[in-house]
Formats: structure tokens, C-alpha cells, sequence
């Protein structure tokens, strides 16, 4: 039989055992706990320790609680709750709480924590308690907060702390606050690498790039020796400066010093090389790399899709040993980001057929990515009901992609009713809202969503901004407009950029409001970028003022001389006002520079496949019934009196009867009539193009939604239609385009 455990007296004796830690350290009980193995053997422990009276020494009770924090069956609940029942918890007992919770998904807990020991403790913080608070505080990114404790800690005479001062040049940095850092980093008595290490990956890692290398030539003429922490650091603000040379020159520092080449330094070196667009020493390198693991495998993968060479990023990947979703990740990640979403698709489905791995929230955000890209709603609504079927948490990441999926594919109520769905909305959530608001025509809807988010207490960004002017755009709302962006700065604290003066000008000149229009561009206090002046530019057109509109072309033309758009939207003005002479010479300037018109093209989903057609396709399997519907629709059209709008042209195409059938082949009329022939009668036609619909198919739309009784949905470049009995959702008000916003068939 096991000795039974002494009886340890607990109240008149407890001041003298108290005092006698041998005794209590030596425990059979206490020394039980450095010999636990599972979460159930340190509760028996613990309730063991209660009957023995052993919470009354503090050293016992600090045992227990580390284990509790720092084993493999750690628990921060459990531990916590033993802290609260010490009935006089040491120094040290705080520090391990403090500390554990600063690690944690809940820093603020830290604080709380600190803010306790200020108030209960027995005992002053020391230079082990610091730490921890500041790390929670650079978590918590809370500046105001980080400087109190750095006032706490000069007052306690803790400010020299070699490790007091690291973490607080790492608080700053957090905070982007860099000239704290460099003070702070000034001040210190003594500096070792980690010092050097924690400003530099601070600059680095906030993309103050040129400060970080700064640093890292100032600890070498200090005579620091930097590890392979500090070359990750520097390696990561070259690649973002996009400096081979330099990043050559770091690679070979690390081989001539003999630096530790580990696999996160290697890892650095091929992410350098392939943001610097090095394939090549990229390849070079990634061959020579003894350890490899799949963040090297996924940084060639973005590397050549970065590059567009997507036959070499096919080939790594068909060569991969083993396949793990973030691989997967990586490729359909690539294509996506590279405006190749039916790539991203098949990938997507190749996948899923493949049982390699199953999809996770990155996977899921970046195939609803290509589907809005397509508007393939039949694919983007089975994700939906695969996160669903699958549990898969619904974060705002997701909420977003599923938002701007259902707005982009054209079901806004759907999208309504994800957003309706959620409790947690970021500001993410909100802007893709007000976004497919917008782009739907539903600026009043836009507003008051906006409103209501300022209700909930959720800071706008500047994003939400640009699409909150851009939603006033479509739907004419120019006097909330103006308040919405005289607010920006004044209320809201965020500077308006190029992209929100354009909006505005958009807005404005939607309005015929040209001359406050140009004098918003004359009082810009930002660099002119060509949105701005493409956007002045479509005005002039809607306006037909030829004047301005050579005024905005050509300086529009100084910042993107290679902008076919802009020739396309000039000439489209000079032939409404029948000056062909004009037109004629921007289409031999046009010739002469090498430039053509984006070829015009629409996609249509029939049954969870996406068929694309480009203007006067003929190449489509289904061709011959296309065009028979084609010819049946022109009939039934004249009909009813319809006559083909021809100034679409603009008289660039002089016979009549092939000026009627330039407009008969326009893609999205191709689209429409597959989707006549392939759709039933209950089910929406949903379109996409990639330019702005021109005003003739515009007005063929309304009269085919109304003689043939079906729902059609049109997306082009710049807003939604939805036609259904004869009418737009529109109004058309979308007359005027967006900044090259030019129509098909305009511009040989």
C-alpha cells in the first residue's frame, strides 16, 4: 500500500511552514506535479493539494499553475481558476498568468490581469512582468495604452531592461510609430541583436522598407554580428523594394558570414528572389535547397504565376511529391489573382475530384473570388451550400466572397440575405454591401446601409468610401455625394485619394455639372491619375463638349499614353458631332501607335457551365441556332417598330445593311440568344461583359425581357441591368460611362 500522505495543519502552524519551502517543495504531492502527464492526473493533483492545505504556499500553488500554462495539456481556463484560489499568489504566479495570456487570441485578458496585480498584488511588477504587458499592448496595436506602460516602467527604473526595451522598439514598430522605436533604441545602454533584429523586422514588416535597410547598415557599422533573424527581416524589405541587386548581394552576405542557412532564412532568400522576379536565381536556389517544405513549393508556384508563366507553375505543382491544400491554395490562389478565374475553377474542381485535400476558407475565398470574376452563380451558390453542409465557420472572410459572389452574379437579395445572416460584420462586410448596393443602382439603399453601419459603430476604411461615391454615382445622388466626401477627411479622418476624386467627378459630370467638375481636378491637392481624368472625359461625351473632352484626352494620354479607351471615348464625341475628319485621324494615331480596342466579350452560365462569346462569334457548337434565334428576334423587333439605333457606329461602317448587322453580332446579343434557346422560361438569363453595353442593345434588352416575358440580368463593365417587362432597372441613367467606358463596334 502507497504511504498515506501527512496531514499538514492549517491554521495556527501555517506561518511557520509557510516559511519552510524546503519542506513544502519536497512534498510527495507537489513533487507529483513535475511527473503529470494528462490534464485529469493534474486535477487529482490539484484536489489533492486542496485536502493537504497546500494552496497556503505560495511556491506549491505556482507549480501547479505552470503546469497548468506550459505543458501539452495546458489549459488557460483551468489555470486561471487555480490562480483565483491561491489565497495569496506570489510574484511569479501573476507572471505566469500575465505571460500566458499575452500569448494568447485574448491579450486584453493581459491587461486585466496587470491592472489586478497593480491593485491586489502583494508585490511591485518587476522586469518579468513588463515584457508581457508591452507584447499584449503591440498585439492589441493600442498606442495610447503601450505608452502608459512605458511611463510605468521609466518610473520604476526599468527602462535600461536589455529585454524591457526590446519588446518596447517591437510595441512602437507594431503601432507604427518608428521614431519611438529609434528612440527607444538610442536610449538603450546595451543593445544585442535581438534589439537590431526587432526594429528592423518592425520597419520590414510594415512596409517602411528603405528604414529597415537603414537599420540593418547601422548595426553593421556598430559592429553587431546580425543571425538568420535579422536576414529574414532585411530579405522581406528588399523584396518589397523590388531590389535584385541588393537582394544578390544579402544572398551572398549570408554564405561569406556564415550565417545559419535554416529553412525559414531559405524560405526568405526564394521569396526575395521571386518578388524581385528572378525566376531564374529563384529556380537556381529552390534546387539547391537541401529542406524544403510546402511554403517553398507554394513561393515558386506565386512566383511564376506572378509572371504569367503559368505552364511552369503547372509543371511545380504536377511535380510536387505530396499535394496539401495550401499548395492547392497557391495555384488556384494565382490564377485567380491573375484574371484567369476559369483556370482558378477547373483547379478548384480538379480538387475536389482528387481527394488530395479538402478545400478550407482560403480555397473557398478565392474560387467565390472567380466566380464574381465569371458570374457563375450556379458554382458560387453550391459553395454556399457546401460551407453550410460542411460547418465550415462562417468568418467575415467568407462573408465577404459570398457578398460580393451573389452582387457581381446579380441576385442582390441573395447577397442581402448573407449579410442579414451574420452577427460579426467588419468593416469588409459592410463596404461589399454597400458595393453591390451601388453597382445595383440602389444609392438610397447604399446610403442608409451606411448609416446604419456608422450606427454599429464600425470604422469606415477608405474602400468603403470609394464605394459609397461610387453607389451616389449610379444612382444620381449628387448633393449626398459631396457630403459624403467633404466628411471624409473632417469627420472620418481619412484623406481622399485619386480614386474618390474621380468618383466625385463621375458624380458631377453624370450630372452635367462639367465645370465643377474640373475645377474639383484644378483643387486636387494628390497627384492626377487617369481615372480622373477618364472619368471627365465620359462626361464630355454624355455633354457631347468636344473642347473639354480634348482637354481631359489629352491629359489623360500624358499619364497612359498607351490608353486605347481614351482614343475610343475622343473619337466616339467627334462623331456625334459629325466631325469624321477627326475620327478618322485619332484611328490613323491609333494604327500608327500599335493600339486596337479591347476585343468586346460576354460570358453567360447555362446549367453551372460558363459559355463566352466574343463579338461575331462563330466558333460555339451551338452557332447555327444562335444566329436562327438571332434572325427570329430581329424579326419579331421590327415587328413592334423597333429601329436599329446606327449613331452607335458612329458611321464607321458606311454600308447600311452591315451597319445593322455589326450591332446584330454584338456578344451580348450572342449571349441572349443562347441563353434563349438553353434556359427555360422560369429561370434568369444572367450575363457578363466586359465593356459597357452600347445604347442599341441596351434598348433590344428591354423589348426581348418584354416580348418574350423573360428576366434578364446584364452585367457590363461598370453596373448591373435588370430588365423585366420592357423595362431597366436602370432608368437610363447609366447613359453616361465610368472612365473607359466605351461600347463595342465604336472603334475598328
Amino acid at each position: 500500500m502507497a504511504a498515506p500522505t501527512p496531514t499538514i495543519p492549517l491554521a495556527s502552524n501555517f506561518s511557520t511552514l509557510n516559511n519552510n519551502h524546503r519542506y513544502f517543495a519536497n512534498h510527495p504531492t507537489v513533487q507529483l506535479i513535475d511527473r503529470c502527464s494528462n490534464a485529469h492526473h493534474l486535477k487529482q493533483i490539484h484536489a489533492q493539494m486542496l485536502r493537504a492545505g497546500l494552496f497556503f504556499d505560495p511556491f506549491s500553488a505556482s507549480k501547479l499553475i505552470h503546469s497548468s500554462l506550459f505543458t501539452d495539456f495546458s489549459s488557460l481556463h483551468y489555470a486561471h481558476k487555480v490562480f483565483d484560489q491561491i489565497p495569496h499568489p506570489n510574484l511569479y504566479s501573476w507572471n505566469l498568468l500575465i505571460r500566458a495570456y499575452a500569448s494568447s487570441l485574448q491579450p486584453i485578458h493581459c491587461i486585466s490581469m496587470f491592472i489586478r496585480l497593480l491593485h491586489e498584488g502583494r508585490e511591485k511588477p518587476n522586469k518579468f512582468t513588463y515584457p508581457s504587458v508591452i507584447k499584449a499592448s503591440a498585439k492589441l496595436a493600442d498606442l495610447q495604452l503601450g505608452k502608459g506602460v512605458h511611463g510605468i516602467v521609466i518610473k520604476e527604473g526599468l527602462s535600461s531592461d536589455l529585454f524591457v526595451g526590446n519588446c518596447l522598439i517591437n510595441l512602437y514598430a507594431e503601432c507604427r510609430c518608428f521614431d519611438m522605436s529609434a528612440r527607444v533604441l538610442s536610449s538603450m545602454p546595451e543593445r544585442d541583436v535581438v534589439s537590431w533584429n526587432s526594429i528592423i523586422n518592425g520597419f520590414a514588416q510594415n512596409d517602411c522598407v528603405d528604414e529597415a535597410l537603414e537599420f540593418f547598415r547601422r548595426m553593421e557599422r556598430e559592429g553587431v554580428d546580425p543571425n538568420d533573424v535579422t536576414m529574414v527581416g532585411v530579405l522581406s524589405a528588399c523584396g518589397k523594394k523590388l531590389d535584385l541587386t541588393f537582394g544578390r548581394w544579402l544572398h551572398s552576405y549570408i554564405e561569406k558570414n556564415g550565417i545559419r542557412l535554416s529553412l525559414i532564412l531559405g524560405n526568405a532568400v526564394l521569396d526575395m528572389y521571386t518578388k524581385c522576379g528572378s525566376m531564374n536565381d529563384a529556380r537556381k536556389f529552390f534546387d539547391s535547397m537541401v529542406e524544403k517544405d510546402i511554403i517553398s513549393w507554394t513561393t515558386m508556384l506565386a512566383g511564376y504565376a506572378r509572371l504569367g508563366d503559368f505552364t511552369a507553375a503547372r509543371d511545380l505543382f504536377d511535380s510536387l511529391p505530396s499535394k496539401d491544400i495550401a499548395t492547392w491554395n497557391a495555384l488556384i490562389s494565382a490564377y485567380e489573382q491573375s484574371g484567369n478565374p476559369k483556370e482558378a475553377i477547373a483547379t478548384f474542381n480538379e480538387l475536389q475530384l482528387s481527394k488530395d485535400a479538402k478545400p478550407d476558407e482560403v480555397t473557398l475565398v478565392s474560387t467565390l473570388s472567380a466566380c464574381s470574376q465569371l458570374g457563375a452563380m450556379g458554382l458560387g451558390g453550391w459553395i454556399h451550400v457546401y460551407i453550410k453542409k460542411e460547418g465550415v465557420r462562417l468568418n467575415c472572410h467568407l462573408v465577404t466572397a459570398l457578398i460580393d459572389m451573389y452582387s457581381k452574379c446579380g441576385d442582390l437579395q441573395k447577397a442581402l440575405e448573407v449579410f442579414d445572416s451574420v452577427d460579426q460584420r467588419d468593416v469588409f462586410v459592410w463596404s461589399a454591401m454597400i458595393a453591390g448596393l451601388g453597382m445595383h443602382g440602389r444609392g438610397k439603399d447604399a446610403v442608409e446601409l451606411f448609416s446604419k453601419m456608422m450606427e454599429a459603430k464600425v470604422k469606415p476604411t477608405s474602400v468603403t468610401f470609394t464605394n459609397l461615391l461610387s453607389a451616389c454615382s449610379h444612382s444620381g445622388l449628387v448633393k449626398e455625394a459631396r457630403e459624403f466626401f467633404h466628411q471624409m477627411e473632417k469627420v472620418y479622418k481619412i484623406v481622399p485619394g485619386v480614386e474618390h476624386y474621380a468618383c466625385m467627378v463621375d458624380v458631377l459630370g453624370r450630372a452635367g455639372l462639367l465645370q465643377d467638375a474640373l475645377e474639383l481636378i484644378k483643387n486636387m491637392p494628390t497627384t492626377l491619375g487617369a481615372s480622373v481624368w477618364g472619368a471627365l472625359l465620359g462626361a464630355c461625351r454624355l455633354h457631347k463638349n468636344v473642347e473639354l473632352a480634348q482637354y481631359a484626352c489629352n491629359n489623360l494620354l500624358e499619364i497612359e499614353p498607351q490608353n486605347h479607351g481614351a482614343y475610343v471615348l475622343l473619337s466616339n464625341i467627334y462623331a456625334s458631332r459629325g466631325k469624321w475628319e477627326m475620327v478618322s485621324e485619332l484611328r490613323k494615331l491609333m494604327k500608327d501607335a500599335g493600339l486596337k480596342k479591347e476585343p468586346g466579350g460576354s460570358l453567360v452560365e447555362v446549367n453551372g457551365s460558363v459559355h463566352e462569346f466574343v463579338v461575331g462569334d462563330s466558333t460555339h457548337s451551338r452557332s447555327k441556332e444562335i444566329y436562327f434565334k438571332l434572325e427570329e428576334i430581329a424579326v419579331i423587333l421590327k415587328s413592334v417598330g423597333y429601329v436599329p439605333n446606327k449613331s452607335q457606329l458612329l458611321q464607321l461602317v458606311e454600308e447600311e445593311d452591315m451597319q445593322e448587322k455589326a450591332l446584330h453580332l454584338h456578344s451580348e446579343r450572342l449571349a441572349l440568344a443562347f441563353g434563349l434557346i438553353t434556359l427555360g422560361p422560369s429561370q434568369p438569363i444572367r450575363i457578363v461583359k466586359n465593356l459597357r453595353v452600347c445604347e442599341d442593345c441596351h434598348s433590344v434588352f428591354k423589348l426581348v425581357s418584354k416580348l418574350y416575358d423573360r428576366e434578364i440580368v446584364l452585367r457590363d463593365r461598370h453596373r448591373f441591368h435588370h430588365f423585366k417587362g420592357g423595362c431597366c432597372s436602370c432608368m437610363d441613367y447609366w447613359l453616361l460611362a465610368l472612365a473607359y467606358g466605351y461600347a463595342e463596334g465604336v472603334l475598328a
